[in-house]
């Protein structure tokens, strides 16, 4: 018996053509952020040879890479060689307050360009390729051999922490808490925001000693809120020595799931019967964002063998931990809240 299969479209092979292109955007974004193309373009339309002339860039492949964004909605070109600035391109800018320049960095830099073709071999194995490409595990390499791609790291991290820290600060009701510990928070710029918020809130931030050295300097001996917070140098995995009203656990459990086990059953050893308990993370399933945290999963596979959460995987871990979870809430559109309570 034979079957015949559905004509295809052309709008399905135009889009199909754009898709496996998607490199050449990735990239152009890359190039503009490097060159500072964002920076340089103020709030009137500009000319590509007055453009190219502040950049130091010839003008006529900066056109042609001017094209290339605009195409998808970064930039505008407005006739006469001329471009300005759209909603997205404001956001490569470093001065932008919600900047996106170090995110676009990160997510380009030169090791992702070796790792995304052996995403094959990641999904047969299961496992991560980044040691078979660069010898050493993904963070061994970054803080050692991975030059600016470290400071990269670090800039995009504390962008992407503030911006976050600000939406979740809103999103958390702290009626009856006095006492809160975020587990792996950083620099501490959620905590921060929860102590500028509530002038009666206590804090704890947990995180690895070299992570807790560097925490927001209002944090620290001398500042706005040291009187009112602790830094407890710590691996979660392996123990959280800190009894308080709520626990948050912020984007951090994207290891495997028994290191995600044990980090629950930590909070569970440590706290009170009835302590509050908020798991925040991009998810991938039931999200606005699908498109965004599907690739951060994959990226996560490759580097460090690690993985974003479903709803369902997620409320399946922290209840095998003794959390009960009350509910799934949306931080932004790139975060859910998990609440949850230490069963008694």
């Amino acid at each position: 018996m034979t079957t015949t299969a559905p004509a295809t479209t052309p709008q399905a092979a135009m889009r199909l053509r754009e898709l496996v292109f998607g490199a050449a955007c990735a990239a152009a974004v890359r190039a503009a952020a490097r060159l500072g193309v964002a920076d340089a373009l103020g709030d009137t339309p500009t000319a590509v040879t007055d453009l190219a002339a502040e950049l130091g860039t010839e003008p006529k492949p900066l056109r042609r890479l001017m094209r290339a964004l605009s195409c998808y909605g970064i930039f505008h070109e407005v006739g006469d060689d001329r471009f300005e600035h759209t909603e997205m391109s404001r956001l490569l800018r470093e001065d932008a307050p919600n900047s996106l320049r170090y995110i676009s960095l990160w997510c380009t830099e030169p090791w992702t360009w070796e790792a995304w073709p052996k995403l094959d071999e990641a999904v047969r194995s299961g496992r991560n390729v980044f040691p078979e490409i660069f010898g050493k595990e993904f963070f061994d390499y970054l803080h050692s051999e991975g030059g600016d791609s470290a400071r990269v790291f670090d800039r995009a991290m504390t962008t992407s922490s503030r911006q976050s820290a600000a939406d979740f600060a809103a999103y958390l009701d702290l009626t009856g808490i006095d006492s809160v510990v975020d587990i792996g928070g950083g620099q501490g710029h959620v905590l921060a925001s929860l102590l500028e918020k509530h002038p009666a809130l206590h804090g704890t931030l947990l995180d690895l000693p070299k992570v807790v050295a560097g925490a927001d300097p209002r944090l620290r001996d001398g500042g706005a809120f040291a009187a009112r917070a602790r830094l407890v140098p710590g691996d979660c995995r392996v123990d959280i020595p800190v009894r308080a009203d709520l626990y948050i656990i912020k984007n951090i459990l994207e290891w495997d799931d028994e290191s995600t086990r044990r980090t629950l059953a930590n909070v569970v050893r440590a706290a009170k019967p009835g302590a509050r308990v908020v798991v925040v993370e991009n998810l991938v399933d039931d999200s606005p964002s699908m498109r965004f945290t599907t690739a951060m999963d994959l990226m996560l596979l490759l580097n460090v063998g690690g993985a974003k959460h479903s709803k369902e995987s997620m409320v399946r871990l922290m209840e095998e931990a003794g959390l009960s979870v009350a509910g799934v809430r949306e931080v932004n559109p790139y975060l859910h809240a998990f609440e949850a309570t230490v069963r008694g």
